[in-house]
Parts: structure tokens; C-alpha cells; sequence
């Protein structure tokens, strides 16, 4: 199934009518007559859309949408609103409370569909962000959404510049929006990382003659990365199902088939824009909560719950590709003698200057990794026992070569560092029995690191297999 659609009429043949083409593209249908049985229904079976008529026996639309927004549990569900030609304010009522659609009948099955596609896929793609929120959350690092920002920016793209900067200038009052114009051929090319606008309202033109480049320009702006997650208002100056089912298959979030109406437009252009904030604030959290989960706060580098398994990874493809790979321990000498000398502060300085010698010394696609107090774990992938040697000896050299400058210390502090060093995969026609996990290869780059340490510290040893 493409997804469950929960339909609300009080009228039979209207919920039997809309559930045979609803089934026919291939939607679980859920039926209800009355607001309240749709609010039960929505609860119990969690739609991916409420489609429902304009007025029910107890309530009309817009106060159903309003009793579903204000249970936690339903809020998130997108409505559509389906009725006859109703007084203007019914319509407006309806999209002020919520409601994402008003289609008025008769109505053309493709635009039906198109619209019903259109809307579930936005549900779906904002309740996997939801999801990914509230796991960060349950992790310790989201942060509540806020619905306050500064003013968004949205461009207005038209063939026709008078007629679109009349638009403007008509929205302009109603709107805390910076409005601005753009023909189709240049709406995309000045744009920057930091120049992108939260909306596009694509103006087709009245002829027909330019309405091609305008949807073509809707591709583009969901194919290009800076502006893939801008939400996308279609005018159309007049209804042409066809060409309106076509926009929001290539991506258009919202579609105005009726030509420009000034409240209904500011309606749903104010929706759109706390809708993308809501997703732009979600997706940051997530962001931010994975790289909080997987690095380490101080030095920046990546941390064990990350490194273990990528080492696994590494492991894996070296098994598939027959390349060894190389994984050091690496740890600071008398670490403890600095914090007690001079401080944390000055501990803390040391691992910052000492992780960013490692990972300036190392290649990109070598992982360095903190798993300890002053212990960093390098894994590099395709690295023979020679190459490794040499680049664990490279790194000793840097971090012992050059003092470190500290708080509490007028002259910089001698700092060295011991390494121990394994090597996975194969070597020569044998397999290392420590390639079996990660673990293993760390435990042994460990021992080595230990005998590192007895011999001295400020050098490496290299783990031997077993024979």
C-alpha cells in the first residue's frame, strides 16, 4: 500500500465514491461520517492523510482540523478539503486553521492523486526528520523547535515582470516576507550558500507560451543542493488539472489552480514558511545531535562510539580486497604530570595541539579517533606494515619535535607521545586472527602500546601475529 487515507463525509456515496479511486491507486481507505468518529479513527489508525468533506453533522472542516491539531498524537497529520463551491470566507477559514487543500468538485482524478501524493510524501518525510529528532532527543542533544526567526526571503518567478511585481507589491503589506523578482533563466544562477530563499512562488504564464521554463526551473530548484528543501508555492492563472497534477509530481509543495487570490495566497505562503522552519529546525537538530553523538567536544576528532565501527568497515573491506590496513594506539607520556603541574586548562590545550598534529600529519581518509583521557586511536585504510612504521615514527617526531604552548607556562612544554601498531588484513599469505573484529585489533594495537611504554615511551612497537 501507499499509505492509509482516512475519509470523512456524512454522506455514504461521497466516502464510497473517493474510497473506490483511492483503493484503485492503491491507498488503505479508513472511513468515518462525524468529526468525532474522525478523531477515534485518526487516533486508532494513524493516516497519512484526512481527506474530509467541507461540512459534517457536528462541526464544519476547519474545526475539525483544529480538534486534530490540538492532540499531540494527530497534530502532524496533513487535511485536505474536499466540497462544493463555497463563500470565500468557508475556504479561507479552512486554510487558516490548518488545512493544507481546498479542492472544490468536480474533481479531476489526476489532480486528485497528484495532490494526495503530493501531500503524503511531505508527511512522510517530515515524520522521518520527527523521528530522527527524537532520538537525538532521547540522546540528550535536540533543542525545542522555536517558531520565531528572522524575516524569510521568498522569490517570485514570472515571464511577465510587471505583472509579477504588481503581485508583490499587493503581498508585500500582508507578508513579514522579503519579496523579490525574478525572470526563470536567472532564478538559480546568483544564488549562494547564504543568498537562498526560503520560498519560490513560480508565476506560470496566462498563454501557456513560458510554462514549460517555469517547470523546468521546479526541477532544478529540487535537483540543486542549496535549494532542494525551499518550499515551492505554483500559481496557475487558471485550472488545468493536467498541468497542476504534472507540478507536484516534479515537486511543488503547495498549487493554487484558481488564479491570484491576495488572502488565500498570504495564507498559504505564512503556512509554508512556519512548515519549513519547523523542517529546517529539525533537520539542524538532527544534525547537530548526531555529530554530538559520534565526536569528541573538546579536540573535535571523532569518538569510540564512531570509531569502532568504521575500524569494523575497514576491516570488512580490506577482507574483500585483500589490502591491510594499519590501527595505532596512540598515547601522550606522563600526561598526568601536566595536568598536575600546570593545570587541566593546560591538559586540556595539550589534547586540542596534540589532535590536531595527528590529523595534519595523516592522510584524509585516515580516521583519528579519541577513545581515552589521552589515548587516540588512527586506523588507515590500504597501509602496508612499511607505511605505517613510517607514519607512526612521523607522528612521534611531531608531537615531541615541537614544544607545546600552554596556559601556566611561559615557555612551551616538552609533550611526547607512545604508539602501538598492528596490521590487519593480509600479510603475505596468512590472515591475522585479530582481523575477526575490531576489538581484537585494538586490543592488540593496545599491547603493543603497552610494551611502548615498558621500553621506554616516545617510540612505537609493532604487535606481532601469532605464527
Amino acid at each position: 500500500m501507499q499509505g492509509k487515507i482516512l475519509i470523512v463525509d456524512a454522506i455514504s456515496t461521497n466516502r464510497i465514491v473517493l474510497k473506490v479511486k483511492l483503493a484503485s491507486a492503491f491507498y488503505e481507505v479508513i472511513q468515518a461520517s462525524t468529526a468525532d468518529e474522525a478523531c477515534v479513527a485518526a487516533l486508532r489508525h494513524n493516516p497519512d492523510l484526512i481527506i474530509s468533506a467541507m461540512t459534517l453533522p457536528d462541526c464544519d472542516s476547519a474545526q475539525l482540523c483544529t480538534k486534530l491539531q490540538q492532540n499531540p498524537q494527530t497534530r502532524a497529520i496533513p487535511m485536505m478539503v474536499i466540497g462544493c463551491r463555497p463563500n470565500a470566507d468557508t475556504r479561507l477559514r479552512a486554510l487558516e486553521a490548518g488545512v493544507q487543500d481546498v479542492m472544490l468538485k468536480p474533481i479531476d482524478d489526476t489532480l486528485l492523486l497528484a495532490r494526495v501524493r503530493s501531500l503524503i510524501r511531505a508527511h512522510n518525510t517530515a515524520a522521518e526528520w520527527q523521528m530522527r529528532d527524537d532520538t537525538s532527543r532521547a540522546l540528550g542533544f535536540a533543542e525545542d523547535v522555536v517558531d520565531f526567526g528572522p524575516p524569510g526571503q521568498a522569490i517570485v518567478v514570472g515571464t511577465d515582470s510587471g505583472e509579477t511585481g504588481a503581485l508583490i507589491e499587493v503581498l508585500n503589506p500582508s507578508l513579514r516576507i522579503k519579496l523579490s523578482y525574478s525572470a526563470p533563466e536567472t532564478a538559480l544562477r546568483d544564488l549562494t550558500p547564504g543568498r537562498v530563499p526560503d520560498i519560490f512562488v513560480l508565476v506560470l504564464d496566462d498563454e501557456d507560451t513560458h510554462s514549460g521554463e517555469v517547470l523546468r526551473l521546479l526541477a532544478a530548484i529540487r535537483a540543486t543542493a542549496i535549494t532542494r528543501h525551499a518550499g515551492i508555492l505554483v500559481l496557475q492563472p487558471r485550472p488545468d488539472p493536467g498541468l497542476g497534477a504534472y507540478a507536484l509530481d516534479l515537486g511543488a509543495d503547495d498549487l493554487m489552480t484558481d488564479g491570484f487570490d491576495r488572502k488565500e495566497m498570504v495564507l498559504r505562503i505564512k503556512a509554508m514558511m512556519r512548515r519549513k522552519r519547523v523542517a529546517d529546525q529539525l533537520r539542524a537538530t538532527v544534525r547537530t545531535g548526531l555529530k554530538a553523538a559520534v565526536s569528541d567536544p573538546l579536540t573535535g576528532l571523532h569518538n569510540r562510539r564512531y570509531a569502532m565501527p568504521h575500524l569494523a568497515r575497514v576491516a570488512e573491506h580490506s577482507a574483500a580486497t585483500g589490502r591491510s590496513f594499519a590501527v595505532m594506539v596512540a598515547d601522550l607520556d606522563h600526561f598526568k604530570r601536566i595536568n598536575d603541574l600546570y593545570g587541566h586548562a593546560s591538559g586540556d590545550a595539550v589534547l586540542v595541539e596534540a589532535a590536531r598534529r595527528l590529523r595534519e600529519n595523516l592522510r584524509g581518509v585516515d580516521l583519528v579517533a579519541r577513545i581515552g583521557g589521552e589515548e587516540f586511536l588512527i586506523v588507515m585504510p590500504a597501509t602496508p606494515l612499511s607505511e605505517a612504521r613510517a607514519a607512526a615514527r612521523r607522528l612521534c617526531r611531531k608531537i615531541g619535535g615541537t614544544g607545546f604552548k600552554v596556559p601556566g607556562s611561559s615557555d612551551p612544554i616538552t609533550v611526547t607521545v607512545s604508539i602501538g601498531v598492528t596490521i590487519g588484513g593480509l600479510q603475505g599469505k596468512r590472515m591475522i586472527e585479530s582481523d575477526k573484529n575490531a576489538n581484537d585489533l585494538l586490543d592488540a594495537a593496545d599491547k603493543a602500546l603497552y610494551e611502548a611504554k615498558i621500553q621506554g615511551r616516545n617510540q612505537i612497537n609493532l604487535a606481532r601475529p601469532a605464527a
